[in-house]
């Protein structure tokens, strides 16, 4: 019976350390990682080809790498490094021309081909029979056979799996930790507002790999053997489900997901009597695993324990009500929403010291347009929808762009963001081309874009969305967030007032606490453009911003923009809404059939024939 609980508790402290990880990888930076389980296999290899004799050793009946014989806990580090190393060439395959589910499959086809590699490598690991013997840690100086150190060995894998449990609840509770929910929920707006993705993603793999592999050093070092038919890709899918069925973004949910699934399901099917042909209990235990998650997918998504709401507003921590899903009202009665008269075009007060510090005085000191496009293209399969554009955006100005569906618009906007490449043509922005410059880098230079479908991030709330925009943030960065709250809080509290005072010049302050895909299509425009404030933008690039919005709020909006100019903010904004550009936007480019066919105020280009033919007709 004591054997019988210690091995519980060892396999459940493992697969606990395993699902902290994949729940780090999967449930906080949304990257689907099918090849998982290749990291802990790794960490098992390493951790036993430390821990063994040389290969001659032990009659030479197995082959392999290193020999080392090192003593504890050299072996369980060596683990966690080696799946760290390992992630590093998977982020590759998280390029930007393999995302999503097609990055989910590419690393499900590199796990099965390491597999294939080692089976058929013997030198490497000793192939198909894979390795046994391996010594466990204190061997030689207690008796792995008795039962104080089977107690000793199962209270070390809880032990640290609550250390695991508590290093990744430090980095997920602080500003890195939002941005990657902010990835996880948006990539492309999390691009467009300076999240480097290629770095997050790695950092996430490496992470997720050390976990992943220092699970697998812990699990060789009690069951003392490892081959490949112990990590085929089914073992990923069992770690997925009980991340899935205890809760994707939260780590307590994925601690329980690992006692009910790969502990307590499958050692619950243990004890079904034996029936049918041979092998037919194994394959029921993998069916009912798949109808699990399927039924979770359907009925309880967000799984036993849900994603934590996390509340920042000065209402939520004075303890009053806070709206969510069941009170999804419009904004309560304020300047903005109930439609009283505001002071015309000044700037808010609310928001007074939005600018970063210098970037209003090098936009007024740049030599000619603050944003540019000289002969920019883009072509889609032979499809011109951006062709030869030249075009300059005067600074301190709120430009418009106009023109019909299909004009080019967008697409052009996506260009100067960086958020799409040209086929040929230069962007200049503050007179220095940053045509090869990524989005995330242009928006840390003050270009920022809104885009033209709602982009909210879904499940991070209204503040955490403004919030996620904020420059240069002491907490957003790995390093940041190991250093812990002493370290960002201070300029946390500054960030969370500068974001309720936005969000209370916008008439959103009884819904600060609700989350992004919980609102409505106005208020999610709103929150698009306070997010794209809170970047500090010198160039703000808005993409048809008040669509879904009530047009007397859209000439608030419209005035609070205006306001901002005269701070050195220059925007250019796509909008179908034609009284919006007649009575906010100057100068006004029109475009048609990918091209630029006019510039001037809106009485002009109602005198001009060619414009009234491609647009302005009804």
């Amino acid at each position: 019976m004591v054997y019988y609980l210690t091995t519980l508790l060892v396999y459940g402290g493992v697969d606990a350390v395993a699902c902290l990880g994949l729940s780090q990888q999967f449930g906080y930076a949304g990257v689907t990682n099918f090849g998982y389980i290749i990291f802990q296999s790794v960490g098992a290899y390493v951790a036993a080809v430390l821990s063994l004799p040389p290969e001659s050793a032990n009659g030479g009946f197995q082959i392999y790498v290193g020999g080392l014989h090192l003593p504890w806990p050299l072996p369980w580090i060596g683990a966690a490094a080696a799946g760290a190393l390992v992630a590093v060439p998977f982020t590759f395959i998280l390029g930007k021309r393999l995302r999503g589910d097609f990055a989910a499959v590419g690393l499900l086809v590199t796990a099965l081909m390491c597999n294939l590699l080692v089976t058929n490598f013997r030198p490497l690991f000793n192939g198909a029979a894979g390795l046994s013997l391996v010594p466990q840690p204190f061997s030689g100086e207690a008796t792995p056979q008795g039962a104080a150190y089977a107690w000793a060995y199962s209270a070390g894998a809880v032990v640290l799996a609550a250390a695991v449990y508590f290093f990744l609840r430090r980095v997920v509770r602080s500003p890195y930790g939002r941005t990657l929910r902010a990835m996880r929920d948006n990539d492309a707006v999390a691009d467009s507002l300076g999240a480097n993705l290629r770095q997050l993603r790695t950092a996430q793999l490496v992470l997720g790999g050390a976990v992943a592999g220092l699970s697998g050093g812990v699990l060789v070092g009690f069951i003392t053997l490892w081959d490949p038919q112990a990590w085929g890709y089914a073992e990923t899918i069992v770690l997925f489900a009980a991340v899935i069925i205890g809760g994707v973004g939260n780590h307590k949910g994925a601690v329980l997901g690992a006692i009910l699934v790969p502990l307590g399901f499958e050692e619950a099917t243990r004890y079904i009597p034996a029936v049918g042909p041979p092998g037919f209990i194994p394959a029921l235990q993998w069916v009912a695993i798949g109808l699990l998650i399927v039924l979770f997918l359907w009925w309880r998504p967000q799984g036993i324990l849900p994603e934590r709401r996390i509340l920042l507003s000065r209402a939520a921590r004075a303890g009053r009500a806070v709206r969510t899903a069941d009170d999804r009202r419009e904004p309560a009665p304020s300047a903005m929403a109930a439609g009283a008269e505001m002071p015309a075009r000044s700037a808010p007060a609310g928001i007074a010291a939005w600018r970063r510090p210098g970037t209003a005085e090098a936009a007024r000191r740049a030599p000619g347009p603050v944003l540019e496009a000289v002969e920019l293209t883009r072509h889609f399969e032979g499809v011109h929808a951006v062709d030869g554009v030249s075009i300059a955006f005067p600074a301190g100005k709120l430009s418009g762009l106009i023109g019909p569906n299909g004009a080019g618009k967008s697409t052009l906007l996506a260009m100067l963001a960086g958020t799409l490449a040209p086929t040929s043509g230069i962007v200049r922005y503050l007179g220095e081309d940053v045509t090869a410059v990524p989005a995330y880098r242009r928006a840390r230079m003050g270009l920022v874009r809104t885009f033209q479908l709602a982009s909210e991030y879904k499940r991070l709330t209204v503040v955490e969305n403004l919030l996620s925009a904020v420059p240069e943030q002491r907490g957003n960065s790995f390093r940041g967030a190991l250093a812990g709250p002493r370290y960002w809080r201070e300029q946390e509290e500054a960030h969370i007032a500068r974001a309720e005072a936005l969000i209370d010049q916008f008439g959103l302050s009884k819904l600060a606490d609700a989350y992004g895909g919980e609102l409505s299509g106005g208020q999610r425009r709103l929150v698009e453009i306070m997010r794209a404030l809170m970047a500090e933008p010198t160039v703000l690039l808005l993409d048809e911003p008040m669509a879904g919005v009530h047009p007397h709020l859209a000439r608030e909006i419209g005035s609070q923009l205006l306001g901002l100019l005269g701070q050195g903010l220059s925007i250019v904004m796509v909008e179908h809404e034609l009284a919006i550009m007649d009575e906010f936007a100057d100068p006004i480019f029109v475009m048609a059939d990918g091209r630029l066919l006019a510039e001037g105020t809106m009485s002009q280009l109602r005198q001009r024939s060619e414009v009234v033919e491609a647009y302005l007709v009804g």
